[in-house]
């Protein structure tokens, strides 16, 4: 820390070109792949699936894309049991604002992956 003095270093990757040249790469495939079409389509179906579960420990589902939030109510406990849960079932989802468990899944997710994950959430919520 003694080397920069204030002023000195305004970012980590500031005017870095490789970085520059990887970040205007990445919005190219999210463009030329139309990952943001894709993730509201693959979205929707998630949480369609999900909803379709009809689970007692589900106050509800919501999202936006491929960020999706299922709701634990109140009586059935905090959402970090039930990611334990998930995990041991193979899913990864983090719990957030205590009883919300949010799942994120790549931008490039089939319906036979989400499928597969419908069926162990509905395993882990048993």
């Amino acid at each position: 820390m003694s080397v920069f003095k204030p002023g000195d270093h305004g970012s980590t990757f500031g005017g870095n070109p490789l970085a520059a040249a990887v970040s205007t790469a990445a919005l190219e495939v999210l463009r030329d792949e139309k990952l943001d079409e894709r993730a509201a389509e693959m979205g929707g179906y998630f949480m369609e699936k999900l909803k379709g579960l009809g689970n007692p420990h589900v106050e509800g589902i919501r999202g936006q894309g491929l960020l999706i939030g299922m709701i634990i109510k109140n009586s059935s406990g905090k959402a970090r049991p039930w990611c334990e849960k998930l995990m041991g079932h193979g899913i990864l989802a983090k719990d957030t604002h205590e009883q919300v468990i949010r799942f994120a899944p790549a931008l490039v997710i089939n319906r036979e992956e989400v499928d597969w994950a419908v069926e162990r959430i509905s395993q882990a919520l048993r």
